[in-house]
């Protein structure tokens, strides 16, 4: 976007250039018929009336603002308009007279002489009229233009406050959902072991506490992310011990890479929950990331029996993988894919573009 100092230094070339014509076309005409030595008069003449026009110019943007021409109002601003024609002519033409009169001296031109002023206006207003009409014409145009922008940025702007409002919403909801099953999975384990409970209720005030501190943001670089994850791990592994077993495989090129927070922690919470106990008591989870060209793909397997009616649809995402997926579209759009198998256990891989915090501008 042109800026308001670079717009006015456009509108000063533009006059200048204007002056310059005229001088040009007036001056060669003297030459073709036969009239010299008027090359000063001439300049003189067309660069006065040229920045007289531009000291007027800021008045009659604001009245032809003022009076802008719609479908609605045309009958009371056409008459309006022409009048801001008539204001604006008198006072240039009057201008240029006072101007002439008293620089023309400081040029070495003597006293000048602007006419008959009874028809030296009418004259004038002639010319003015043409000038005027593309004058607003070109003001309407960038008044649309602008107008227009502004729609469209406004528009994307309530687009991207409400796709936050909505990613912040399914963080909220997140964050309760997989507190309180923790919190169930403490309590379990509170009657039968108090110091297990204890160190559990600590991991779990480390986990909370770090998530407080990166609530504010919807993507955090991988390595932070496997932080939230491994503590979230810990916490299962004392309510489970030798039961389960989490084994994380890291591309060591993506720690820094963004990934959305708390992504993982649900693809494992769901995978203890549903997988665990219904073949084995043991459960092998693995967590792998990796580069897939320019995507990085993120994979939670586990050991359990999958999930039955998967390839014909016969079943229902939970509130984790269903927060997953909105979540997902709403960060990437079309740019990421989540994809579920059975494959000796399930599989749940994502798939998100490839960036950084210095690749984001």
């Amino acid at each position: 976007m042109i800026s308001r100092k670079q717009s006015w230094l456009l509108v000063f070339l533009g006059f200048t250039a204007l002056g310059f014509l005229n001088f040009e076309y007036r001056y060669l005409d003297n030459l073709a018929r036969g009239y010299t030595h008027t090359f000063v008069v001439r300049l003189f003449e067309e660069m006065t009336g040229a920045y007289t026009g531009l000291l007027l110019f800021p008045l009659f943007l604001w009245l032809v603002r003022r009076t802008r021409i719609r479908r609605d109002n045309w009958w009371r601003m056409v008459p309006l308009t022409m009048l801001t024609f008539v204001v604006i002519s008198i006072c240039d033409t009057t201008l240029m007279s006072l101007s002439r009169s008293a620089l023309a001296p400081l040029f070495g031109l003597g006293k000048y002489d602007y006419g008959n002023m009874f028809y030296r206006y009418p004259m004038e207003f002639a010319q003015h009229v043409l000038l005027f009409s593309v004058a607003l014409s070109t003001i309407y145009f960038f008044d649309s233009y602008r107008d227009a922008r502004n729609r469209q940025l406004a528009s994307a702007d309530l687009e991207a406050r409400l796709a936050e409002a909505q990613l912040q919403n399914l963080q909220l909801q997140l964050q309760p959902h997989f507190l309180f099953n923790t919190l169930n999975t403490i309590s379990s384990v509170m009657h039968e072991d108090v110091d297990r409970a204890d160190t559990m209720l600590a991991q779990l005030s480390d986990l909370l506490r770090r998530t407080l501190r990166l609530s504010h943001s919807q993507e955090i670089p991988l390595k932070d992310e496997l932080s939230l994850l491994k503590l979230y791990i810990a916490i299962m592994e004392e309510r489970f011990a030798e039961e389960l077993k989490v084994k994380i495989e890291i591309d060591p090129t993506l720690s820094e890479a963004l990934v959305p927070q708390l992504i993982l922690q649900p693809l494992v919470e769901n995978s203890i929950r549903y997988a665990r106990g219904a073949h084995s008591s043991k459960l092998d989870i693995c967590i792998v990331a990796s580069r897939d060209q320019e995507d990085m793909a993120l994979r939670v397997s586990d050991n359990g029996p999958g999930i039955p009616g998967l390839e014909d649809g016969r079943w229902r995402k939970g509130i984790g993988l269903s927060n997953t997926e909105q979540r997902l579209a709403g960060l990437y759009g079309e740019s990421q894919r989540m994809f579920l198998e059975n494959a000796e256990g399930l599989t749940v891989t994502i798939r998100v573009p490839l960036t950084t915090e210095s690749s984001v501008i």
